[in-house]
């Protein structure tokens, strides 16, 4: 655990119990003081807020602002209460967790680090596609790397998807990527269910990880589902003609074909990888090398692979 854990409680015997506790689990700020506390916030985010709601009354209403704000609702907050106080009234206090201060020495540590785990969940995951997003998929494949573990990286992208968009609006795009989402997650697992991942980096960008053995029966499996399906998301008369008439960069009234879908894959055995980084770029030059090819396709190195040829 690196980072700031903020404690905001005018009870010593509960700090004591606190700093004890995480006692070396990153640095601990103490403070009997709110406004001291929100001003240490906004100078900078802590890790966490361990706010005591029964010793502080003004707790509550900086756990409301905090909240309400959207540049420090991500804050995870844990409060502490008082059981001779009675029950709260968890309807309008906003904390991620609680804590009785008689369970203080069983609980605190299991309750700190369930908090931060299930916050950093929420931020790394894409809320359109509930997929992991960017932090995740770069730790996924550094692990696999500082470990030596033989993987390919599969980084896929729609074709054609701007004017899709700009012809059918956001809200059907939106369902578009969240198919696309579904189908290679539930592909990607049915081939290899332990040990795989999938990602979403944002926009039409998306990522699978999986054993060198069963990525090109993904791909193969992707390919097929996804040009299955992707017609039904167009109007009739769209489907029919095999095109949607939009616009280029240029302004210019073009032809767009149905939506496509392009995979670079990367293996990473007998490679020189050692950052995300270098493995990612490889990724993205092959997946433009397959985006050359009219419709649905993955690139392997020099291997190409396109839905006519299935």
């Amino acid at each position: 655990m690196t980072g700031t854990i903020l404690i905001l409680s005018g009870d010593p015997a509960a700090t004591s119990v606190i700093q004890r506790e995480l006692s070396g689990k990153g640095s601990l700020l103490v403070f009997d003081r709110v406004s001291s506390a929100y001003d240490c916030i906004c100078n900078e985010m802590p890790l966490l807020l361990i706010a005591d709601m029964a010793a502080e009354e003004d707790a509550k209403e900086l756990v409301t602002f905090l909240k309400d704000d959207p540049l420090f609702s991500g804050l995870p907050v844990i409060g502490l209460f008082d059981d001779a106080k009675g029950v709260p009234e968890w309807n309008v206090l906003q904390v991620d967790d609680y804590i009785w201060k008689k369970d203080l020495k069983r609980e605190l540590r299991t309750r700190v680090q369930l908090c931060l785990l299930r916050a950093r969940r929420v931020v790394e995951m894409n809320p359109l596609t509930r997929l992991p997003g960017n932090i995740s998929i770069n730790r996924q494949i550094q692990n696999r790397l500082d470990e030596k573990q033989p993987f390919a990286l599969a980084y896929a992208d729609l074709d054609n998807f701007k004017p899709y968009n700009d012809t059918y609006g956001f809200s059907r795009g939106d369902d578009v990527l969240r198919i696309t989402g579904r189908l290679l997650f539930t592909i990607t697992k049915d081939r290899q269910n332990e040990g795989s991942f999938v990602g979403h980096i944002g926009g039409d960008d998306f990522v699978s990880i999986a054993d060198t053995q069963v990525m090109e029966d993904i791909c193969r499996d992707l390919i097929l589902a996804f040009d299955r399906i992707i017609p039904t998301f167009y109007d009739p008369e769209d489907r029919d003609r095999g095109f949607i008439q939009g616009h280029n960069r240029s302004g210019r009234a073009r032809k767009f074909p149905l939506l496509a879908i392009s995979i670079g894959v990367v293996f990473s055995e007998g490679s020189s990888f050692s950052h995300y980084g270098e493995i990612t770029e490889i990724a993205a030059e092959l997946k433009a090398f397959a985006k050359e090819h009219e419709g649905s396709c993955y690139r392997i190195n020099q291997r190409n692979y396109s839905a006519d040829k299935a």
